[in-house]
């Protein structure tokens, strides 16, 4: 089935925009370049009747950009990945995996532009002459799809000392994975020590990816998950501390559930009420509940449950009684901060931008205050009320600071994380301040950090080349100042929320009521919001 010129496939094509026509074209040209190649390569599998659909079949399984990535000359390459992405249907062959060695670089080029990972041997790949040569190696990953899975295999590289120099991930139709790094750091050329050295470190980790196929199989884990857990088994609850003065647990009888107004891949986000007041319910997916989204889930109650500040959601109470655990929180009616600017296309004049700016660091500078990262500050998890205050949520991922003053979890979401946490390093609080600079510039020009780059990509350029947003030309001097220094690669020389308050509050008053406020202007954030629903 060499397609010369699918009439079904070319029409479709023709229904996109023009980049999506021409990469579904592309796609078309690899297929047929490397059907063609594996049958004059004499292959017995590529020339068996029927491989030409499956192969077809392997393509469209993944993202189009998977074809563009492929190198033609490599052409038995695409026969690996279609053979890892067979053996992790098997659960006892998760994560399925490959090493190989790419190039032998020299140590004078570490810092030189590093070659596609699906390159191979081709003439970009080739090894560069040197008294001194460190070797480079591919690292092939199949699995099932999940949360967090980028974020386990590059915590699990790091742990047996590889750098990542280049990775790309794919994630299938059908729920599975194809994750490819280059890596250097490994100094043998030969590939099965290090082959074995990822097997054993995938078996040190507690929960990880062989252990998820036991959870997908059933609608919540049985007594003996929440016990290891620490959780208490008679009364089938996970166990949260407490100091005997509060009490959370939410009464069913007077909680309502209302519309569904958010899905996520492990819960659902419903408007409702608690005696009579207007709220949102969080709701974990039962099947999707396993020992670490209820370590999660635990963490944020015990960690919600005290907080309360004007510029953080406000914590009513939860359900701690699986398979319904669910946290219910103040509604707040303007939406998330990544809505209004991505969604609904706002844009923040800069006394309300500063407004915004000030809200965000109030709630940040409390939660330090109190000892507390928050570890994934991003727009989507910054919400406004009806008041248009903004306000700090989502604490799934948030931590109480260790006695020590540092932290090595690594955790959060790649565009907006800092280095020293994307690199698996002790970090502090100062984590969070980076996170905020990246949100200020999000604010700023309305844009997504790193747009056009995938979030791993966007990763290794934060750490090993220094990059940050490109700050727009029109920004204050005063604005751009605090941004290079909030995203500064040493923590030591960002600033903490208390001065990055008074900074803000200063820039405010020189700025005055410049400019229309928002509310005349544009009808106000929530009149935006509201459009956008009608």
């Amino acid at each position: 089935m060499v397609i010369e010129d699918n009439a079904s496939y070319v029409s479709k094509a023709n229904d996109l925009s023009p980049l999506q026509s021409r990469q579904q074209r592309q796609k078309l040209e690899v297929y047929n370049e490397v059907l063609r190649r594996l049958r004059d390569s004499d292959l017995e599998e590529a020339n068996r009747p029927g491989f030409d659909e499956e192969l077809w079949a392997h393509f469209n399984r993944l993202p189009t950009r998977y074809a563009l990535d492929v190198n033609v000359e490599r052409e038995e390459d695409v026969l690996m990945h279609k053979r890892l992405l067979h053996l992790a249907h098997d659960p006892a062959n998760r994560p399925a995996m490959e090493v190989r060695l790419v190039q032998v670089q020299s140590v004078s080029d570490v810092n030189s532009a590093v070659s596609n990972p699906m390159c191979g041997e081709s003439a970009q790949c080739s090894p560069k002459h040197s008294r001194r040569q460190r070797p480079m190696h591919e690292i092939m990953f199949s699995t099932e799809d999940k949360p967090k899975l980028l974020s386990q295999l590059t915590a699990l590289l790091a742990e047996i000392g590889l750098n990542i120099q280049e990775a790309h991930a794919f994630s299938t139709v059908d729920g599975y994975s194809l994750d490819v790094f280059v890596v250097d750091g490994w100094p043998y050329e030969e590939t099965e020590e290090l082959k074995v050295a990822l097997e054993k470190e995938v078996l040190k980790v507690e929960g990880f990816l062989q252990k998820q196929s036991w959870v997908n199989q059933h609608s919540f884990p049985p007594r003996r998950y929440y016990e290891k857990m620490g959780t208490n088994g008679d009364q089938n609850h996970v166990a949260i501390p407490n100091d005997g003065t509060d009490v959370w647990e939410i009464d069913p009888r007077h909680l309502k559930f209302g519309n569904k107004i958010a899905s996520g891949s492990y819960g659902d986000l419903f408007k409702g009420t608690y005696c009579s007041q207007e709220v949102a319910i969080k709701v974990l997916k039962p099947e999707s509940i396993n020992t670490d989204l209820q370590k999660e889930f635990a963490q944020e109650v015990f960690i919600m449950r005290k907080v309360r500040h004007k510029n953080v959601v406000q914590f009513i109470g939860a359900s701690t009684k699986p398979p319904n655990l669910f946290i219910v929180t103040e509604f707040m009616s303007g939406g998330s901060v990544y809505d209004y600017l991505h969604k609904h296309k706002g844009v923040f004049k800069l006394p309300t931008l500063l407004k915004v700016a000030i809200d965000i660091s109030k709630g940040m500078n409390y939660l330090h205050q109190n000892n507390i990262i928050h570890r994934d500050l991003k727009a989507a998890n910054l919400l406004m009320d009806e008041n248009e205050v903004v306000k700090v949520a989502d604490f799934g991922v948030a931590r109480v600071k260790a006695q020590s003053g540092v932290m090595t979890a690594e955790t959060g979401t790649y565009r907006w994380m800092a280095p020293e946490v994307i690199e698996h390093k002790p970090y502090d609080h100062k984590a969070d301040v980076f996170s905020f600079g990246i949100v200020l510039w999000e604010l700023l020009t309305g844009k997504i950090p790193y747009e056009f780059l995938t979030p791993l990509q966007a990763a290794v350029g934060v750490v090993q080349k220094g990059l940050r947003p490109t700050i727009p030309k029109h920004a204050s001097p005063r604005l751009t100042e605090l941004l290079e220094r909030c995203w500064q690669q040493d923590p030591a020389l960002r600033p903490d929320f208390a001065e990055i308050i008074e900074i803000l509050q200063q820039i405010a008053k020189e700025v005055g009521d410049e400019g229309e406020d928002r509310r005349k202007s544009s009808g106000g954030i929530l009149s935006v919001l509201r459009r956008g629903h009608h």
